[in-house]
């Protein structure tokens, strides 16, 4: 983890010393104040600031407004009594990202500071060390695989094949890889076979010098010439029609191409990232994608996993799409969106939240802001014999508690156990009043 620095704004001298420790355990650097003008005059010099609401002198609401003015990208963190809560969910449309109830649980204290900083600490797959940006959310063991195998071949400029179901985050994927590798500060150009036709791929990949087709008026310049130093990604890449395949081909073994209508060779230097829907294996067998290519494209192979196969993800992915609103989940559309298949997907998920916000009327989404089939899914649980058991809530709060009685009310074993993230199972033990 990179080298990041929280400031501690809080008047109290046993709180601020209460969270030093906690958070240099976890490898952050501190600034401790014990007022506002100190926490104002340390903004610059740190990423994150945890800022009490109530204190002599400037108020953590005061200075809070103030560096939204000041210092907008700044992440801010309120920690407030209990007493203080709905003012704390008040203020947070004035640019907190988070709050905080006093007295402060340490592990949520370490997890909202490490979601805020995007980074992933816990349960570390492989022992590889990286960081994902707020943008990106992974809080299920099968995305984090994803992202950790992601981190290490960004550092080679070896191809990707990124694979899955339309809607799961492929470019996520790819952009994640692109800003890891040594490549970062170059081009990254994205081409859809998808979207092009099978008459103008050849001049949209490779370019056109003027004159080689009607209506070829001037020199246009390809997706592949456009990344040159840099990275392509080409999504839908199964869609890549047979007649170009052997072209493609050749970029990838020797660097070089011709633009459409022109016999010199141009040579390229290229990262290429690529992903498909499809089957490309079964393409192969079919006939109706080169043996040779597949393999070429098949040097690093990342399969995204459907949303269903990584429920730890919905209510985080939804939290983060209503975040810019002001809008928080209610526990029953948690249930909810949880319970739903989701055949398409976070695309899916993004369009039903985009219908939701549209349609409430409160601070918080609703089940019945959401659509009828999805809706249905907050219906009562069975068990496997078919026997009703309760409410899909109840059999969670009943994981929850046997997990906590096995391992002794420790947080981090008990969400090892559920499989689900620290953050998470905090989340859960609020919504069911635990």
């Amino acid at each position: 983890m990179d080298s990041w620095t929280v400031a501690i704004v809080d008047d109290d001298p046993g709180q601020r010393q209460l969270l030093d420790n906690a958070l240099v355990r976890a490898g952050y650097q501190t600034r401790l104040c014990s007022d506002g003008n100190e926490g104002l005059a340390a903004a610059p010099d740190v990423d994150l600031m945890l800022l009490d609401v109530r204190m002599p002198g400037p108020s953590g609401l005061e200075v809070l407004a103030t560096l939204r003015a000041s210092k907008p990208e700044l992440p801010v963190i309120l920690l407030t009594a209990f007493i203080d809560v709905r003012d704390a969910v008040a203020v947070m449309k004035q640019g907190a990202i988070d709050y905080l109830e006093k007295p402060v649980d340490l592990d949520e204290l370490i997890a909202a500071v490490d979601d805020a900083l995007g980074v992933r600490k816990e349960r570390p797959t492989g022992g590889h060390d990286f960081r994902l940006p707020p943008e990106v959310i992974a809080e299920s063991e099968a995305m984090r695989q994803v992202f950790d195998q992601a981190a290490r071949v960004a550092q080679t400029d070896a191809t990707v094949l990124i694979t899955g179901e339309s809607g799961v985050g492929k470019e996520v994927v790819a952009r994640f890889v692109q800003k890891n590798s040594p490549r970062a500060d170059r081009p990254f150009v994205v081409a859809n076979c998808g979207a092009l036709s099978e008459s103008l791929m050849a001049s949209e990949l490779f370019g056109h010098v003027r004159g080689a087709f009607t209506g070829a008026d001037r020199d246009h310049v390809g997706r592949f010439e456009a990344a040159h130093g840099g990275t392509l990604f080409l999504d839908e890449v199964g869609e890549l029609p047979l007649p170009l395949q052997p072209v493609f081909l050749r970029v990838l073994e020797a660097g070089t191409f011709q633009r459409v209508g022109d016999s010199a060779e141009r040579q390229v230097d290229v990262r290429l990232i690529v992903a498909t829907n499809r089957d490309l294996a079964a393409d192969v067998r079919a006939g109706r994608f080169r043996e040779d290519l597949f393999y070429r494209l098949n040097v690093f192979p990342l399969g995204v996993p459907p949303l269903r196969e990584r429920t730890e993800d919905i209510v985080p992915l939804t939290e983060a799409l209503l975040r810019p609103q002001r809008k928080r989940l209610s526990p029953a559309a948690a249930r909810c969106l949880c319970a739903y298949d989701w055949p398409g997907n976070v695309r899916e998920l993004g369009n039903v939240m985009a219908r939701a916000l549209i349609l409430s009327d409160s601070r918080q989404i609703l089940a019945s802001d959401l659509p009828p089939l999805i809706q249905k899914n907050d219906g009562p649980a069975t068990a496997s014999g078919g026997v009703l058991v309760g409410t899909m809530a109840d059999i969670q709060r009943q994981a929850i508690l046997e997990a906590l009685e096995k391992t002794g009310g420790n947080k981090t074993h008990a969400a090892e156990m559920l499989d689900i993230s620290r953050r998470n199972l905090i989340y859960k033990l609020r919504e069911y009043g635990l």
